[in-house]
């Protein structure tokens, strides 16, 4: 493929690899990062404050249209708390739960599974809807449930399957792990909650794992079944802070 240098240079590679180095961006961070980049590829100074929201999302079209080919996208969505616009470099295309499991064990990735299972569905209600978890309630789940166990120590054990579960301080490490990975975030009062990246990231999987009813599911209910996963009628971005508790 044949590079323009006025669509794609040094500048724009710079930029693309200065975000991959992070698991987020916004503007405010993006204008000195691209203002070294200016001042450094077109030798003229540049200061932050000369980098407009335009010049931001041109270099974010540019690394788009390089990327696009090995399934990666630099998405954006508002954080729920600051109303900040935040972009991150996701996959677009594969599983995010397998790619989890090539820096994960089975038993972390399981752990994973559990602790999101909880923010959905155990602690997500009609009446009281959070989709997050405090540390205790996470912690908990360092152990999947006895009869899980017994079935993985009768079976084969695959990548995700239960297992013997963590130990607590493995538990607690794993949490802190997806906090700097830029999977969870937590709160003053230490909940635990998908960060922008995870639900820009995860969209598709969790829709798919907690909003879709099964044959029997449907048959059971004759009243209209309550998403579980919320999205914005405006902007059509998942809502996962839909409730006046405060976290």
């Amino acid at each position: 493929m044949p590079e323009d240098d006025e669509q794609w240079n040094d500048g724009h590679r710079a930029f693309l690899q200065a975000f991959m180095a992070r698991s987020t961006l916004t503007l405010e961070q993006a204008k000195p990062l691209l203002a070294g980049i200016q001042t450094a590829y077109e030798r003229k100074e540049t200061l932050p404050e000369d980098i407009t929201e335009a010049d931001f999302n041109a270099y974010i079209s540019a690394a788009n249209t390089r990327i696009s080919p090995f399934d990666l996208e630099i998405r954006s969505t508002f954080h729920q708390t600051t109303r900040t616009r935040m972009y991150a470099l996701v996959n677009s295309t594969s599983d995010p739960i397998i790619q989890l499991a090539t820096v994960h064990t089975a038993e972390e990735i399981s752990f994973l599974k559990r602790v999101l299972d909880a923010m959905f569905e155990t602690y997500n209600t009609t009446r009281h809807e959070v989709m997050a978890i405090t540390s205790m309630q996470a912690v908990r789940l360092h152990k999947p449930p006895d009869s899980e166990r017994r079935e993985t120590q009768n079976g084969i054990e695959t990548q995700g399957s239960p297992g013997q579960g963590l130990k607590m301080a493995e538990a607690e490490k794993m949490l802190k792990t997806l906090v700097e990975e830029g999977w969870f975030e937590k709160s003053k009062k230490g909940y635990y909650s998908l960060s922008p990246r995870a639900l820009m990231e995860l969209r598709g999987w969790l829709i798919e794992t907690y909003n879709d009813v099964d044959e029997e599911e449907e048959e059971e209910e004759e009243e209209e079944r309550i998403p579980r996963i919320k999205q914005c009628a405006a902007c059509k971005e998942i809502v996962t802070m839909v409730s006046a508790f405060n976290l």
